[in-house]
């Protein structure tokens, strides 16, 4: 069968449903401890056969320039396989940006991904994922997506049965946050906070949502200077959130609910203050290529 011209991929952001700082690396990162989910937030993004290399962001103001992750990743796929071709990759951004959702990191598999079945090339996932971690930490859950145990600085990777059925609303403040500088001030103060990562990989294997929800927490919450975070956590938490915290780096804020009707109660108490605000599910999947046909995502609430 050929390959088509034309590809159109959906790849889900993600939430840390817990993020430890365990130690440091002998190269000088932080060794991390995480679990991972990927939600029904998608980025979307179409791929077509061209000469050329073009890479577009309608409505968005993230750079499209060499530091771009969706660049990055089309220059590394070509590098790979030796192809001498184009692209011209279309991204419609729907994750928030320096919210600590690896949108740039989606954008990246949803390239390798869609360049992958446009070309032919017959990856694996493991090459994929390969191909990911020399982009971003995050790229290669962005890739496997579903609910994983993270570890190192994103490179290794455990999956773990589906979350349990649940909802999450996710809120954006009005300033996002830079995650090296996130780190920094990690360095300087610390954090009281330490999740207990190991006990929410047993309750997701047990399907137990109390007890994943009693283990969550995230260590750079603490220093990460959102100063909109605590207001945030008191609405989510004011209605029904089973637990609130920050994701990754920040700035992001989620709750987590057992109860559609609570989730929608607080994404409508969230919208009155804030633009950017969702109502997401568990995703199963990562980075995807799917029909060329419109597709629901979530809601920005």
């Amino acid at each position: 069968m050929p390959s088509p011209k034309t590809v159109t991929v959906l790849a889900p952001a993600k939430l840390n449903l817990s993020l430890d700082v365990v130690g440091t690396l002998p190269n000088g990162y932080h060794d991390l401890d995480m679990v991972m989910q990927a939600i029904t937030l998608h980025e979307t993004l179409v791929l077509r056969r061209s000469r050329y290399l073009t890479v577009r962001m309608p409505g968005s103001f993230v750079p499209v320039n060499e530091k771009n992750t969706a660049v990055k990743a089309a220059l590394a796929f070509f590098h790979y396989t030796g192809l001498l071709a184009g692209v011209d990759i279309t991204i419609r951004k729907q994750v928030p940006v320096r919210a600590g959702m690896a949108g740039g990191s989606a954008d990246a598999a949803g390239v390798l991904v869609g360049m992958n079945e446009l070309y032919g090339a017959r990856l694996s996932m493991s090459e994929l994922c390969a191909l990911g971690a020399s982009i971003g930490a995050d790229v290669p859950f962005a890739l496997m997506g579903g609910t994983c145990r993270v570890q190192g600085i994103g490179d290794l990777l455990k999956p773990l049965p589906p979350c349990p059925d649940c909802w999450f609303v996710v809120a954006m403040p009005s300033v996002g946050i830079s995650t090296p500088e996130a780190f920094q001030r990690y360095d300087r103060m610390g954090s009281p906070a330490h999740p207990d990562c190991a006990g929410q990989e047993q309750a997701v294997r047990d399907g137990d949502l109390a007890a994943l929800c009693a283990a969550a927490g995230n260590a750079l919450e603490f220093c990460s200077g959102a100063t909109e975070t605590p207001a945030i956590r008191s609405i989510l938490d004011a209605n029904g959130a089973l637990t609130s915290l920050m994701t990754g780096s920040g700035a992001a804020v989620f709750g987590i609910f057992d109860d559609p009707d609570r989730a929608r109660s607080a994404a409508e108490a969230l919208r009155a203050e804030y633009q950017q605000v969702y109502l997401a599910r568990p995703d199963r999947g990562g980075a995807r290529v799917v029909p060329n046909t419109p597709r629901r995502n979530a809601k920005n609430a």
